[in-house]
């Protein structure tokens, strides 16, 4: 158990908080995941049921997290809808448990959610306009986000009430910390030239056709929704740009710079230690026609920590000195001392040290970049409106791109056949090419609405669809002899790796039983989990062979990187201490330790529920 949290020691699980709010806001989607319809269910889980688009979104969305990676589609679909059944289950046994979360703390969650903030702020009207826009009611999105926090609320106590002990900390360090003392030889992949007979490349061909297929293909056609050629086609007059460089003049407004040092004069709060302070300051004033102000500051300021610095208090800043201060410091030019100003600390010299004064751009040098800020402004929100309609066209007309096509005034337009792999234009996006891959679009039905970059919106169909297939032996025959080498070489550095481990077993060391191959034995004492070495997958297989018996060393048979055999030999493992170091990372590794004991029970809960939960899986009709 503790090897395993070693290696496997990461964050507690993946918040079913950000899952919902995902599904939710796939943002032209929503009305999947509210349901409805006569469709018959995929899978119920109580009274639930989950329809085919609800995993189709399901499975859009992993595999837009898998972007750039190889991946089994059947294997990942299943994922989708395991993680739907298993959200589903937990959400309804914590309903069923009462738990709740106030109104109050949903909102305030809310308001901490990007989609409904502008300039860093939540918007009460963007917040309106983006749920009416998918009709949905303000209560019934805080409804649903009470459900997602209570799931994560329910989460975290389980995990969080995880804890390790002293014995199980020093039991880790003692597996991380551990060393083994080893010898080893590699048996290399040696070539193989002897050409294979025709009926053996037969064979192999006939057993392998799957290695032998060209890539399944498919060609598209798509209507896109481009934001940058909605923002081309907005005219503006200058009475509209001069309002809108109005309302956004702080973006083009330089804010002055300044930069102060004083020095100060402290009293208490007798008047007679207050006068004297003031003249204090009053002679130093007097004094600093003669004297570097830096130069004073370091003598005679009682603020010792600005002092050795002659005094400087870094940039100015509104709102952190008391008025008075900031009143004197705002209205000093360039290298001017004030007069002694009284604050709660003292009596106090200013003087600017700095100053850039502040700018606001002329409306005239900046009017082409107020006009794409105006363009895209305006822009975005016809975007929006006709994103949510492309949402429902593209829903009601599924066998063709004529109606969304019309909608948007836009051509269809078509792509080259490509792979799931790699695509031109517009397939060489990642999430373009899962999507025209997916069982639905592959079945002949148009695509949900794909947000690429936020500046365009895609709805795709399949043109054309070639299955992979299997390539003639005659176009293939050099790569399958390669291959049957390849093998044979193989075979012979696994029976030289066999003989060697016997060797040892019969009694020979590791050194006789290389010679007799040629072969040249290395050693290492007091290799480490993080050794360079060798290889990290070597050193990780090392330290999973067994420890070795008493007069016995451990042998165990490696893959190694070229393709050859590497032969340990573990003579001795010595056990791992806790260094100074690690005390210092305890707290650390007991929090690690924690959390991964605390996933592992909530899994054990997961599966608890799963299992007494009344799922249904519904035949699919062929």
């Amino acid at each position: 158990m503790l090897l395993e949290i070693r290696e496997k020691v990461q964050g507690v699980f993946a918040s079913i908080i950000l899952i919902l709010i995902c599904v939710l806001f796939g943002l032209w989607g929503i009305q999947n995941y509210l349901g409805g319809g006569t469709e018959t269910p995929i899978v119920s889980v109580g009274d639930k049921d989950f329809l085919q688009r609800d995993v189709n979104q399901a499975y859009q969305q992993y595999a837009q997290n898998l972007a750039g990676m190889k991946f089994d589609e059947e294997t990942v679909k299943k994922q989708a809808l395991e993680k739907l059944v298993r959200d589903e289950v937990l959400l309804q046994y914590v309903q069923d448990q009462n738990l709740l979360v106030s109104d109050d703390t949903a909102r305030e969650f809310i308001q901490t959610l990007e989609y409904f903030q502008k300039d860093g702020k939540f918007d009460k009207t963007q917040y309106q306009t983006l749920l009416g826009s998918q009709g949905m009611s303000s209560a019934e999105f805080v409804n649903r986000i009470k459900k997602a926090l209570v799931m994560e609320q329910f989460q975290r106590a389980v995990v969080d009430s995880s804890f390790v002990t002293p014995v199980e900390i020093n039991n880790f360090f003692k597996i991380q910390n551990q060393t083994r003392d080893v010898e080893y030889l590699t048996v290399p992949l040696t070539p193989v030239t002897q050409q294979p007979g025709e009926d053996d490349i037969t064979v192999y061909y006939q057993q392998h056709q799957d290695a032998y297929q060209s890539d399944e293909q498919v060609a598209i056609e798509y209507v896109e929704l481009s934001l940058n050629q909605l923002a081309a086609e907005v005219k503006a007059t200058d009475e509209q740009l001069k309002a809108f460089y109005e309302e956004q003049k702080a973006q083009f407004t330089t804010k002055e710079r300044r930069k102060i040092s004083h020095i100060l004069f402290a009293f208490s709060k007798d008047k007679a230690a207050d006068d004297q302070a003031l003249q204090k300051a009053l002679q130093a004033k007097k004094a600093l026609q003669n004297k570097d102000f830096a130069a004073l500051a370091a003598e005679v300021s009682d603020d010792k920590l600005t002092a050795k610095n002659g005094g400087d208090l870094g940039l100015f800043n509104v709102g952190v000195m008391e008025k008075a201060f900031e009143d004197a410091a705002g209205k000093l030019g360039l290298g001017e001392v004030s007069e002694p100003v009284k604050s709660a600390f003292g009596y106090h010299l200013i003087k600017v040290t700095e100053l850039m004064p502040g700018d606001v751009k002329s409306f005239e040098s900046v009017k082409t970049e107020v006009t794409k800020a105006y363009q895209k402004a305006q822009a975005e929100t016809k975007f929006n409106a006709l994103a949510e309609k492309v949402a429902e066209v593209g829903y009601e007309n599924p066998d063709n791109l004529t109606a969304v096509a019309g909608l948007l005034g836009v051509a269809v337009n078509k792509t080259d056949a490509f792979t799931r792999a790699a695509g031109q234009g517009i397939a060489a996006d990642e999430k373009i090419r899962a999507t025209a891959f997916s069982e639905e679009v592959l079945k002949g039905s148009n695509s949900e609405p794909l947000e690429i970059n936020n500046e365009k919106l895609v709805v795709l169909r399949m043109l054309s669809h070639q299955p992979a297939a299997s390539k003639d032996l005659k176009e293939v025959k050099g790569q399958v002899i390669a291959a049957i080498q390849r093998d044979k070489a193989k075979q012979q550095a696994i029976a030289a790796a066999d003989q060697i481990k016997q060797d040892l077993a019969g009694g020979k060391t590791l050194a006789q039983a290389a010679e007799a191959l040629h072969l040249t034995v290395k050693k290492i004492n007091g290799l480490t989990r993080t050794a360079t070495d060798l290889p990290a997958a070597v050193v990780q297989e090392i330290f999973r062979a067994a420890k070795p018996k008493a007069g016995q060393s451990s042998v165990t048979v490696i893959d190694d990187v070229s393709g050859g055999k590497l032969v340990a030999s573990i003579n001795k493992v010595n056990e791992g201490v806790m260094s100074e170091s690690d005390k210092g990372k305890q707290a650390l590794i007991a929090k690690n330790i924690s959390a991964a004991f605390g996933k592992a029970q909530m899994e054990a809960v997961l599966n608890a529920l799963q299992t007494k939960a009344d799922i249904v899986i519904h035949p699919t009709k062929q």
